[in-house]
C-alpha cells in the first residue's frame, strides 16, 4: 500500500478520532442513576480494552514489519519508553490501580493525567494506520473507540467515587483523549512528508499499546475480575480484531 497525501483526507482523520474520543462519554452510561458498580465490571472493562488493544497493535506491528524490521522494533521500544515514563512523570508507578478503594483528590488528578498521556499513543496508532491506509484507520479508530468506551468504565468509576456529577465525570472522561486526536492529525500529517518514520511510527504506536496492557491494563483486570474470565475476554476480544480486519481487509 503507498503513503497518502496528508492533505487528502485529514479531515476523516479529524472525524474518527474525535469520534473515538467522544465515545469515552458512552462510560458513563452504567453509573445512570448509582455511583458505584460492581468490582468485576472495571476488570472485565479493562479486560475487554486490553484485547482491542492488543489486536490493534498486533495489527499494525504486521504493517510495519512487512516493511523492516529493524525500524519497527527501535520504534516499539521507544514506545515502551514512552509508556514507562508516562507513569514516572505522572507519579503513578506506586498506585495500585483500585480507584474505588478510599480515592483521594491527588489520585484522581494523577489517574486523569495517566489517561491523558496513555491516549498520545492511541492517536499516533490512528494516524499512523490512516498513512497506510485509509480503510484500515478507520477499522483501528472504531476499535480503539469501543476500547475508550471500556477504558473509560474504570476513570468513570474514579470520578464517581469522589463525587463528581456524572455530567462532569464524562465531561473529563472525553477531555482526557483530547491527546488522542491531536496526535492522530500530527501523525497523519508529519509521517508521509518523512516516510522513513512510517516503520518506527507503526513500531511506536504497537509498542506502546502492547507495553501499557501489559504492565497497566492487565494487573488491574486480574485484581478485579480473575484470571480465566480476563484471559477469556482479552483473547476473545483480540481475536475479533484480527479476524475482523482479515475478513474487511
Amino acid at each position: 500500500m503507498s503513503v497518502i497525501d496528508p492533505d487528502q483526507n485529514v479531515l476523516l482523520v479529524l472525524l474518527f478520532s474525535t469520534v473515538a474520543a467522544l465515545l469515552d462519554a458512552a462510560g458513563s452510561l452504567p453509573f445512570i442513576g448509582r455511583t458505584t458498580v460492581p468490582a468485576q465490571w472495571g476488570g472485565f472493562s479493562y479486560a475487554l480494552a486490553s484485547g482491542l488493544m492488543l489486536g490493534s497493535g498486533y495489527i499494525l506491528m504486521v504493517e510495519g514489519l512487512g516493511r523492516t524490521t529493524m525500524s519497527v522494533v527501535a520504534g516499539a521500544v521507544l514506545g515502551v519508553v514512552y509508556t514507562y515514563w508516562t507513569h514516572v512523570f505522572s507519579g503513578t508507578r506506586e498506585l495500585d490501580h483500585r480507584p474505588a478503594d478510599g480515592s483521594v483528590a491527588e489520585y484522581s488528578i494523577k489517574f486523569i493525567l495517566l489517561n491523558a498521556l496513555h491516549s498520545a499513543p492511541e492517536g499516533v496508532a490512528i494516524g499512523v494506520a490512516m498513512v497506510v491506509d485509509i480503510p484500515l484507520g478507520i477499522f483501528v479508530a472504531l476499535a480503539l473507540a469501543v476500547h475508550n468506551i471500556a477504558e473509560a468504565i474504570v476513570l468513570m468509576e474514579l470520578l464517581r467515587a469522589n463525587r463528581a456529577p456524572l455530567q462532569h465525570a464524562a465531561a473529563i472522561s472525553v477531555v482526557t483523549n483530547v491527546p488522542q486526536i491531536l496526535m492522530a492529525i500530527v501523525t497523519f500529517a508529519i509521517v508521509p512528508a518523512v516516510p522513513a518514520l512510517l516503520p518506527w511510527t507503526l513500531g511506536f504506536a504497537s509498542g506502546a499499546m502492547g507495553y501499557l496492557v501489559m504492565t497497566d491494563l492487565l494487573p488491574f483486570s486480574y485484581a478485579r475480575a480473575g484470571r480465566t474470565g480476563v484471559a477469556l475476554v482479552v483473547s476473545l476480544s483480540a481475536g475479533a480484531v484480527v479476524l475482523l480486519r482479515g475478513l474487511l481487509g
